[in-house]
């Protein structure tokens, strides 16, 4: 008789003592799993087993292992991925310290961060509390270079956080960092080597972030060295375009939306010699459409229409007569410019006007020609049933005619098919 083999007890933790542990719970998203899924399984409860083992290894996907210092001091939300740090709507009143090395994109919105002061985000200067620093060395010497940087950050956003001051190297220890958004922050003095750490920093957001003063903060060189590709100053009531040598040689979109430009200064416009790939966004900005003002831009991108990306929607706030009337269909004369008699429509297509190839047609003109053809089609229709009703004797005798020569037709066919089918008319040649 075969042995039955005995049953081994089964461990009192189950498979779910074999599993590292989990990290501490400030760090889990939510509360952790009811105790009862936990311990041990009973005789039977494998599939409980199995739930508890899924629910364990989900729990450390949403919050890896990582040592407590990961999140900073402040609150966090914790993401999937440890690359990844939000701060939303929080009391900040200080960049947070004690990020992971490994994080690349951080967002902090609705703080307090009225100072960014040195290395803000990588724990400050070395030496700062040791007695070490002075204000007078250069931040890029050894001895002052920042505690932790995160050499792998390369989104920061920082929209809606009361940021004032922005002193110099204050986002040194960031050297990957690629975009930067200040947009909605009451900025009132910006240093000329806030960005001096950033060398790779390619797209910077400072929408509504001028108010105070736009053209002082823009002037005082802070982006002239950079690398940026797009600048956007939407919002921030500019009444003339930032002069081209307080922008970076390597800038190519300049968004000036939203602003309070009347027109570009000639000035401003030589200025941009320099950035030969440069190109302006002056949508919602209340354009002075006369001759002084729109002139100079528009002989500006005569000879090179790309330069303003957005010139198709273009509008007019004044004066009067030609409130939101699109630009591109206006001729010099319009815009109160000397008349040119027969050259004045060559000037106005070297301008950029009267450029209607591309633009999508009235909506009114659009309805009244299509009302206009189907009127047409209605009368053809009309004129061709009165041409029916008026010979519609001669039709009916040409259809009796058409009758008649088919009947005769067919009977000649029937005719001809009972005289071949009569064997009396057979040949001795085909029995």
């Amino acid at each position: 008789m075969a042995r039955r083999p005995q049953r081994r007890a089964l461990d009192p933790a189950g498979p779910a003592a074999l599993l590292p542990p989990l990290p501490p719970a400030a760090l889990l998203p939510a509360a952790p799993p009811p105790p009862a899924l936990l311990p041990g399984p009973a005789p039977g409860a494998g599939g409980a087993v199995l739930l508890a083992e899924v629910l364990l290894l989900l729990l450390r996907g949403v919050c890896p292992a990582s040592p407590p210092a990961a999140c900073p001091s402040a609150p966090c939300f914790c993401f999937s991925t440890p690359d990844t740090d939000q701060c939303r709507y929080l009391a900040l009143h200080a960049p947070p310290q004690g990020l992971p090395e490994q994080v690349r994109n951080l967002s902090i919105l609705g703080g307090n961060l009225t100072l960014l002061p040195g290395a803000a985000f990588a724990g400050g200067w070395r030496g700062e509390d040791d007695g070490e620093w002075t204000g007078d060395e250069d931040a890029s010497s050894s001895s002052c270079a920042p505690r932790r940087p995160l050499p792998h950050l390369r989104v920061l956003l920082l929209t809606h956080n009361q940021v004032e001051v922005v002193e110099g190297g204050a986002f040194a220890g960031l050297p990957s960092l690629s975009v930067l958004d200040l947009s909605h922050n009451p900025l009132q003095s910006l240093s000329v080597s806030a960005f001096a750490f950033c060398p790779h920093l390619r797209l910077l957001r400072l929408n509504h972030a001028l108010l105070s003063s736009p053209d002082t903060l823009l002037q005082e060189g802070s982006l002239a060295n950079l690398s940026l590709t797009r600048l956007e100053l939407r919002g921030n009531r500019l009444r003339d375009a930032p002069p081209g040598w307080t922008l970076p040689p390597s800038l190519r979109d300049l968004d000036l939306r939203n602003n309070s430009l009347r027109g570009v200064k000639g000035q401003r416009l030589d200025s941009f010699l320099p950035l030969p790939a440069l190109r302006l966004q002056l949508t919602a900005n209340p354009l002075d459409c006369q001759c002084a003002s729109l002139r100079p831009l528009l002989r500006w991108q005569s000879n090179a229409t790309w330069r303003v990306a957005d010139a198709r929607n273009l509008r007019c706030n004044s004066p009067a007569r030609l409130k939101d009337a699109l630009l591109r269909r206006l001729r010099p004369v319009q815009l109160g410019c000397p008349p040119n008699e027969d050259d004045d429509e060559e000037e106005a297509r070297g301008w950029g006007l009267l450029d209607t190839s591309r633009e999508a047609p009235d909506p009114q003109l659009e309805t009244a020609s299509y009302v206009f053809f189907g009127i047409v089609l209605a009368l053809i229709g009309l004129v061709f049933l009165m041409v029916l009703y008026l010979n519609r004797r001669g039709i009916k005798r040409w259809l009796n005619n058409l009758r008649e020569a088919c009947r005769d037709q067919m009977e000649g066919y029937h005719y001809r098919y009972e005289q071949d089918s009569d064997p009396r008319r057979v040949g001795s040649g085909d029995l």
